[in-house]
C-alpha cells in the first residue's frame, strides 16, 4: 500500500509540474502566435516559392531568317510556358546588352538561310548563349530550350516523313508513367519536408528557451532544492512541447497540407505518428541539451538557430543528399531531421509500411537515447 502512495505522489507531483509548465505557455500572449500561428502562415506561404521548376525565362532571339521554319520555332518557343520574348531583333550585340541590363537570361540566333539549308542540305546550327550567373536557372533554361529544339527538329523530320520523296524514318515512342506523384507536382514533395523543419523549429526553440528562462529568473534553483526529482522536472518540460509538436504536424497534415495543397497521406497515419512520437523525444532531447549549455535565452537562441540552418540546409529538404560531397553527405546521415523528411515522403507519397522504414525507427531511437542521454547527464553536472 505504501509503494501505490509513492507512485500515487509522484503521478501527484508530476501533474502539478505539467500544470504549471501549461499555465506558463498560455499565460504568454505574445509566445501563443508564435507556437500556434506563424508555423501554419509559414506552410502556406513556403511551398508557393520552394520550387524548383523554373519559369518565366527572358529570352532574346536575333532571327536572320525571318523565314517559315523559324517563326514556327519561336512560337513554339513562347507558347512552351517556359520563356518569355524580352527582345527580337537582327543584331546579337543588340541581345548581348540585353543579358548586360538583366533584362534577358538566354539569347538564340538563328542564322541566315535556315529553312533552306534544312530542307536542301538536313541540317543547319543555332547559336544559345546562356547567362550563367544563377547556375540553376542557367541550367534549366539551357536544358528546357534545348528540349523544345530537339522537339522542333522530330516535327520536321516527321512532317517530311510522310513525304513520297523520303523514305519513313524509323523512330521509338517512350512511354512514361510517373509514380507516387502522378501529375509532377512539386508541391507534393515540399510541403511534407517543410512541415517537418516548422515542426522542428517550435519543438527545438521553445524548449530550450523555456528551460533556459527558468535559470534567467533563478526558479530553477529554488526548483533544485525541493523534493522534486530531475526525471519529473524533465519530463514537465518536454511533455508540453511534444503535445505542441503533435498538435502542429496535425494541423499542417489535415488541414493546410489537405485542404489547401491537396496531400492525402497514402501510407499509414498510424506509422507515422508512432515515428513522429518518437521523432520528438529526440527534438526535445536537443532542445534540453543546448539548455544545459546555455545561460541566457539569447545564447540559447544563437545554438538552435546554428543547428536549425544545418538541419534546414543539409537534411534533404530542397537538394538531394546523395548529390552531396562525401564530408557533407555523411554529416546529413547525422541529423535526425534528414531521416523524417525522409520517412514523412516515404509513407504520405508512397505509401511505404513498417519493413520499408525499420532502418529509420532503430536510427531515431537511437538519436532519442543519445540526446536525452547527454542531456540529463549535463543537466546533472551543471545542477
Amino acid at each position: 500500500m505504501s509503494i501505490l502512495n509513492y507512485q500515487l505522489n509522484k503521478m501527484r507531483t508530476l501533474k502539478f509540474l505539467l500544470r504549471k509548465e501549461f499555465k506558463q505557455i498560455f499565460r504568454n500572449k505574445a509566445l501563443l502566435p508564435l507556437i500556434f500561428v506563424v508555423p501554419i502562415v509559414q506552410l502556406l506561404i513556403l511551398p508557393l516559392a520552394a520550387d524548383y521548376e523554373v519559369k518565366n525565362i527572358n529570352i532574346s532571339i536575333v532571327d536572320h531568317d525571318h523565314s517559315t521554319y523559324s517563326q514556327q520555332l519561336i512560337s513554339k518557343i513562347t507558347a512552351s510556358g517556359y520563356f518569355q520574348l524580352a527582345d527580337y531583333g537582327n543584331s546579337f550585340n543588340g541581345a548581348f546588352k540585353q543579358i548586360e541590363k538583366d533584362k534577358s537570361d538566354l539569347i538564340l540566333e538563328i542564322p541566315e538561310h535556315f529553312e533552306n539549308n534544312l530542307l536542301r542540305e538536313n541540317s543547319d546550327k543555332l547559336f544559345v548563349a546562356i547567362n550563367a550567373i544563377n547556375g540553376v536557372k542557367a541550367g534549366l533554361g539551357g536544358a528546357y530550350l534545348n528540349q523544345i529544339i530537339t522537339s522542333f527538329n522530330n516535327d520536321i523530320r516527321v512532317k517530311w516523313s510522310q513525304q513520297p520523296r523520303f523514305s519513313p524514318i524509323p523512330q521509338i515512342e517512350v512511354t512514361s508513367s510517373n509514380w507516387f506523384n502522378k501529375f509532377m507536382n512539386y508541391r507534393f514533395f515540399m510541403v511534407p519536408g517543410i512541415l517537418v523543419v516548422l515542426v522542428t523549429m517550435v519543438c527545438a526553440y521553445m524548449c530550450a528557451l523555456n528551460i533556459v528562462k527558468e535559470k534567467e529568473v533563478g526558479t530553477i534553483e529554488q526548483i533544485n532544492v525541493t523534493p522534486i526529482k530531475k526525471y519529473q522536472f524533465i519530463l514537465a518540460k518536454i511533455i508540453p512541447f511534444w503535445l505542441i509538436g503533435m498538435f502542429i504536424f496535425s494541423v499542417g497534415l489535415f488541414i493546410v497540407a489537405r485542404l489547401i495543397f491537396g496531400i492525402i497521406p497514402v501510407g499509414s497515419i498510424f506509422l507515422l505518428y508512432a515515428y513522429l512520437s518518437i521523432y520528438l523525444i529526440a527534438l526535445l532531447g536537443l532542445g534540453l541539451l543546448i539548455s544545459t549549455f546555455a545561460e541566457t535565452q539569447q545564447q540559447a537562441m544563437s545554438v538552435a538557430f546554428f543547428f536549425i540552418m544545418i538541419f534546414m540546409l543539409m537534411s534533404g529538404l530542397f537538394t538531394s543528399i546523395d548529390s552531396m560531397p562525401t564530408w557533407a553527405y555523411y554529416i546529413a546521415k547525422c541529423i535526425p531531421v534528414t531521416y523524417f523528411i525522409e520517412v514523412v515522403r516515404m509513407i504520405i507519397l508512397k505509401g511505404s509500411g513498417f519493413a520499408d522504414i525499420k532502418y529509420h525507427f532503430l536510427i531515431m531511437i537511437g538519436f532519442t537515447i543519445l540526446l536525452n542521454g547527454l542531456a540529463i547527464w549535463n543537466y546533472k553536472k551543471t545542477s
